[in-house]
């Protein structure tokens, strides 16, 4: 990919797959490395799932015989000198504790390193798509830090306005590209 933002939606993606209802993205960003950490509270995977989700060619999906998704971001995060982790706890094994991590460092000054690109938009992509799932958007940098929590949205807005509206996806597109102006001044 061309951005790690879509990254971050393809795999933000999986967690909504997996029937989470908390889907944590946390952005930890140093000058020299970048480090992208996804966590859900979905049904979890079980241990042989955990060993193959890196093959390209193994994949949960019966619309397609390759998954790309994690295999890609694995390789993006080595090609920088990085690396990629993925915990995974299944429901059936863990019902109180299920859910998945995936982690990924990257080294910001290597060649390789693939631009964050809009973040912004994949996480409004995210809520705007669904609108029932809590999100937990947390960019933390040298100059500061931008969280997002639909839970704190929704205490505000109370049960009759779905965060799916326009006015409220335009709300914290603006909000979080706001946020950043003022992290670049």
């Amino acid at each position: 990919m061309k951005e790690l933002s879509l990254n971050i939606l393809d795999i933000a993606k999986n967690s909504v797959k997996a029937g989470a209802s908390l889907i944590e993205i946390l952005l930890n960003e140093t000058d020299e490395q970048l480090t992208i950490c996804i966590k859900d509270n979905g049904c979890g995977m079980t241990a042989q799932t955990v060993e193959n989700v890196t093959n390209p060619f193994y994949t949960t999906r019966t619309t397609r015989k390759v998954g790309m998704g994690l295999p890609l971001f694995k390789l993006e995060a080595e090609m920088t000198g990085g690396n990629m982790t993925v915990e995974s706890y299944h429901k059936d094994e863990y019902p109180d504790t299920h859910g998945t991590v995936v982690t990924a460092d990257f080294y910001k000054n290597h060649i390789d390193f693939i631009p964050l690109g809009d973040v912004v938009a994949s996480v409004a992509t995210l809520i705007q798509g669904s609108p029932d799932i809590d999100f937990l958007y947390k960019h933390t940098m040298p100059k500061g830090e931008i969280v997002l929590d639909t839970r704190q949205i929704r205490e505000v807005l109370g049960s009759d306005i779905p965060l799916n509206s326009i006015e409220i996806i335009q709300w914290i597109t603006d909000s979080l590209n706001g946020e950043y102006g003022e992290l670049k001044e």
